[in-house]
């Protein structure tokens, strides 16, 4: 009378690919060149060069650094390059932009890493709800790649997917 149990997402064929897993390992700090602005709007190109001489460059010891300006002020492109020097000796990663545009950055590169034809005919779950800051975007980028190959795509989890792209079945007629 005891029938056991079946997993069936386990026997269901379903690939989960959890986005998460492409997450840097490392720390993502940030440099606000706002601080470093006459008050609050322009720049000063010999102040700007003594602060950064006197700035403690260690911190980004094996960290990602976003290197942006929170204010609407105008900042000349040297100034980024300016800091990107100087933390480069320390810094794992150095981007120009804040946290949303270094995880996009981070995730394109990952993602462009993938080989799409290793998903010939599978269906595929892209799972949802993460606990880290993955972007909108990468979701977006990985059903892009996985469309061409993929019999289907889904988002969320392998219990509760909500359809995204499937493969319309070709029939083919026997001969007569």
């Amino acid at each position: 009378m005891d029938k056991p149990l079946v997993n069936r997402v386990a026997n269901s064929g379903l690939i989960t690919i959890n986005l998460e897993d492409f997450f840097p390992t490392e720390k993502l700090m940030s440099f606000d060149l706002h601080e470093y602005l006459f008050k609050g709007l322009i720049l000063k190109e010999k102040d700007f060069r003594a602060a950064l001489k006197e700035h403690d460059w260690s911190q980004y010891q094996d960290q990602n650094l976003a290197i942006f300006c929170s204010t609407d002020a105008i900042i000349p492109v040297w100034a980024f390059m300016l800091v990107a020097t100087y933390a480069e000796p320390y810094a794992h990663r150095i981007i120009q932009g804040n946290a949303e545009t270094f995880y996009t950055t981070i995730y394109n590169q990952s993602l462009e890493k993938i080989d799409p034809t290793i998903y010939q005919d599978k269906r595929i779950v892209i799972k949802g709800c993460s606990n880290k800051p993955v972007p909108t975007s990468a979701y977006v980028e990985l059903a892009r790649l996985l469309r061409p190959y993929a019999q289907s795509i889904m988002y969320g989890e392998p219990c509760s997917t909500v359809p995204i792209f499937k493969r319309p079945r070709v029939i083919t007629k026997s001969p007569k």
